[in-house]
Protein backbone atom coordinates (compact mmCIF):
# COMPACT_ATOMS: atom_id res chain seq x y z
CA UNK A 1 0.00 0.00 0.00
CA UNK A 2 1.35 3.17 -1.13
CA UNK A 3 1.30 5.71 2.06
CA UNK A 4 1.58 8.72 -0.15
CA UNK A 5 -0.97 7.80 -2.32
CA UNK A 6 -3.23 7.55 0.76
CA UNK A 7 -2.06 10.76 2.59
CA UNK A 8 -3.40 12.61 -0.81
CA UNK A 9 -6.40 11.05 -1.09
CA UNK A 10 -7.53 11.97 2.07
CA UNK A 11 -6.46 15.53 1.41
CA UNK A 12 -8.43 16.06 -1.10
CA UNK A 13 -11.39 14.54 0.18
CA UNK A 14 -11.30 15.95 3.37
CA UNK A 15 -11.47 19.50 1.62
CA UNK A 16 -14.02 18.31 -0.18
CA UNK A 17 -16.37 17.22 2.37
CA UNK A 18 -15.45 20.56 4.43
CA UNK A 19 -16.17 22.43 1.64
CA UNK A 20 -19.81 20.85 1.63
CA UNK A 21 -20.26 20.87 4.71
CA UNK A 22 -20.18 24.84 3.91
CA UNK A 23 -22.29 24.40 1.14
CA UNK A 24 -19.24 25.28 -1.22
CA UNK A 25 -19.32 24.68 -5.14
CA UNK A 26 -15.32 23.50 -4.68
CA UNK A 27 -16.25 20.39 -3.05
CA UNK A 28 -16.74 18.64 -6.77
CA UNK A 29 -13.35 19.39 -7.84
CA UNK A 30 -11.78 18.75 -4.86
CA UNK A 31 -14.04 15.26 -4.31
CA UNK A 32 -13.22 14.38 -8.20
CA UNK A 33 -9.44 14.45 -7.60
CA UNK A 34 -9.56 12.80 -4.15
CA UNK A 35 -11.69 10.29 -5.45
CA UNK A 36 -9.82 8.88 -8.32
CA UNK A 37 -6.35 8.91 -5.94
CA UNK A 38 -8.82 6.52 -3.83
CA UNK A 39 -9.97 4.47 -6.70
CA UNK A 40 -6.16 3.01 -6.81
CA UNK A 41 -5.89 2.88 -2.70
CA UNK A 42 -8.92 0.26 -2.47
CA UNK A 43 -8.24 -1.14 -5.32
CA UNK A 44 -4.92 -2.38 -3.42
CA UNK A 45 -7.03 -3.28 -0.05
CA UNK A 46 -9.32 -5.47 -2.15
CA UNK A 47 -12.23 -3.09 -1.39
CA UNK A 48 -14.01 -3.72 -4.43
CA UNK A 49 -17.04 -1.79 -3.78
CA UNK A 50 -15.37 0.79 -2.62
CA UNK A 51 -13.57 1.31 -6.00
CA UNK A 52 -16.85 1.08 -7.47
CA UNK A 53 -18.10 3.78 -5.53
CA UNK A 54 -15.01 5.69 -6.34
CA UNK A 55 -15.87 5.20 -10.11
CA UNK A 56 -19.07 6.44 -9.18
CA UNK A 57 -18.11 9.64 -6.85
CA UNK A 58 -15.54 10.88 -10.17
CA UNK A 59 -18.55 10.97 -12.00
CA UNK A 60 -21.11 12.18 -9.46
CA UNK A 61 -18.51 15.00 -8.95
CA UNK A 62 -18.96 16.31 -12.05
CA UNK A 63 -22.78 15.93 -12.24
CA UNK A 64 -22.67 17.73 -9.03
CA UNK A 65 -20.26 20.77 -10.26
CA UNK A 66 -22.16 21.32 -12.94
CA UNK A 67 -25.78 21.33 -10.73
CA UNK A 68 -24.64 23.74 -8.81
CA UNK A 69 -23.89 26.26 -11.26
CA UNK A 70 -26.52 28.87 -11.77
CA UNK A 71 -27.70 28.05 -15.57
CA UNK A 72 -28.90 30.61 -18.29
CA UNK A 73 -30.82 33.27 -15.45
CA UNK A 74 -31.29 30.53 -13.11
CA UNK A 75 -30.40 30.84 -9.23
CA UNK A 76 -28.27 28.11 -7.58
CA UNK A 77 -29.64 25.13 -6.02
CA UNK A 78 -31.09 26.24 -2.36
CA UNK A 79 -30.86 23.54 0.64
CA UNK A 80 -34.13 21.78 1.03
CA UNK A 81 -36.06 18.60 2.43
CA UNK A 82 -36.85 15.09 1.25
CA UNK A 83 -40.31 13.51 1.83
CA UNK A 84 -40.19 11.15 4.22
CA UNK A 85 -41.69 9.04 2.15
CA UNK A 86 -39.05 9.31 -0.86
CA UNK A 87 -36.65 9.08 2.05
CA UNK A 88 -38.32 5.56 3.41
CA UNK A 89 -38.22 4.35 -0.58
CA UNK A 90 -34.75 5.43 -0.93
CA UNK A 91 -33.28 3.97 2.52
CA UNK A 92 -35.41 0.34 1.48
CA UNK A 93 -33.92 0.58 -2.52
CA UNK A 94 -29.71 1.14 -0.29
CA UNK A 95 -30.41 -1.49 1.51
CA UNK A 96 -31.50 -4.03 -0.75
CA UNK A 97 -28.80 -2.77 -2.81
CA UNK A 98 -26.37 -3.27 -0.45
CA UNK A 99 -27.55 -6.87 0.44
CA UNK A 100 -27.47 -7.83 -3.48
CA UNK A 101 -24.19 -6.48 -3.68
CA UNK A 102 -22.48 -8.12 -1.22
CA UNK A 103 -23.64 -11.21 -2.17
CA UNK A 104 -21.98 -10.63 -5.51
CA UNK A 105 -18.52 -10.24 -3.74
CA UNK A 106 -18.97 -12.96 -1.52
CA UNK A 107 -19.73 -15.33 -4.56
CA UNK A 108 -17.63 -14.33 -6.71
CA UNK A 109 -14.70 -12.05 -5.75
CA UNK A 110 -12.48 -12.38 -3.03
CA UNK A 111 -13.60 -9.20 -1.31
CA UNK A 112 -12.82 -8.66 2.43
CA UNK A 113 -15.94 -7.38 4.37
CA UNK A 114 -18.59 -7.91 1.29
CA UNK A 115 -21.40 -6.51 3.58
CA UNK A 116 -19.95 -3.42 5.11
CA UNK A 117 -18.30 -2.24 2.26
CA UNK A 118 -21.14 -2.95 0.11
CA UNK A 119 -23.39 -1.17 3.06
CA UNK A 120 -20.53 1.51 3.06
CA UNK A 121 -21.39 1.98 -1.37
CA UNK A 122 -24.70 1.60 -1.30
CA UNK A 123 -25.36 4.49 1.27
CA UNK A 124 -22.67 6.55 0.09
CA UNK A 125 -24.37 6.61 -3.44
CA UNK A 126 -27.54 7.54 -1.62
CA UNK A 127 -25.43 10.24 0.60
CA UNK A 128 -23.96 11.85 -2.73
CA UNK A 129 -27.15 11.44 -4.86
CA UNK A 130 -29.04 13.66 -1.83
CA UNK A 131 -25.94 16.36 -1.73
CA UNK A 132 -25.92 16.50 -5.34
CA UNK A 133 -29.44 18.06 -5.40
CA UNK A 134 -28.50 20.24 -2.16
CA UNK A 135 -30.71 18.16 0.33
CA UNK A 136 -30.30 18.36 4.40
CA UNK A 137 -30.40 14.45 4.84
CA UNK A 138 -27.46 13.89 2.85
CA UNK A 139 -26.10 14.41 6.54
CA UNK A 140 -27.71 11.41 7.81
CA UNK A 141 -26.48 9.41 5.19
CA UNK A 142 -22.83 10.57 5.45
CA UNK A 143 -23.26 9.92 9.43
CA UNK A 144 -24.23 6.32 8.49
CA UNK A 145 -21.70 5.69 5.89
CA UNK A 146 -18.94 7.17 8.60
CA UNK A 147 -19.88 4.82 11.08
CA UNK A 148 -19.15 1.99 8.89
CA UNK A 149 -16.58 3.01 7.19
CA UNK A 150 -14.02 3.80 10.26
CA UNK A 151 -13.74 0.18 11.39
CA UNK A 152 -13.57 -1.53 7.83
CA UNK A 153 -10.70 0.92 6.89
CA UNK A 154 -9.16 0.65 10.17
CA UNK A 155 -9.00 -3.32 9.99
CA UNK A 156 -7.70 -3.17 6.43
CA UNK A 157 -4.63 -1.44 7.59
CA UNK A 158 -5.70 2.28 6.11
CA UNK A 159 -5.44 4.26 9.86
CA UNK A 160 -5.32 7.93 8.02
CA UNK A 161 -8.28 7.10 6.04
CA UNK A 162 -10.12 5.74 9.27
CA UNK A 163 -8.85 8.44 11.51
CA UNK A 164 -10.35 10.87 8.60
CA UNK A 165 -14.01 9.30 8.46
CA UNK A 166 -13.76 10.29 12.17
CA UNK A 167 -13.57 13.58 11.47
CA UNK A 168 -16.01 13.43 8.57
CA UNK A 169 -18.28 11.69 11.36
CA UNK A 170 -17.84 14.88 13.11
CA UNK A 171 -18.24 16.98 10.02
CA UNK A 172 -21.29 15.56 8.79
CA UNK A 173 -22.72 16.55 12.64
CA UNK A 174 -21.71 19.70 12.42
CA UNK A 175 -22.53 19.87 8.57
CA UNK A 176 -26.48 18.87 9.29
CA UNK A 177 -26.99 21.79 11.60
CA UNK A 178 -25.32 24.39 9.56
CA UNK A 179 -27.24 22.92 6.63
CA UNK A 180 -30.25 22.75 8.88
CA UNK A 181 -29.79 26.59 9.56
CA UNK A 182 -29.80 27.40 5.70
CA UNK A 183 -33.13 25.85 5.10
CA UNK A 184 -34.51 28.04 7.78
CA UNK A 185 -32.90 31.56 6.22
CA UNK A 186 -34.32 30.11 2.89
Amino acid sequence: MNRALEIAANGFNAASILLAGRNSVHTWWTGLVGCALFSWVFFASRLYADVTLQVFFVVTSVLGWWSWQPHSGESALVVQRTTPRALLVMFALALLCAAGYALILHRFTDAYAPIADSAVLTFSVLGQLLLMKRRVENWWAWLLVNTIAVPLYASRGLYITAALYVVFLLNALVSLRHWRRLLGAS
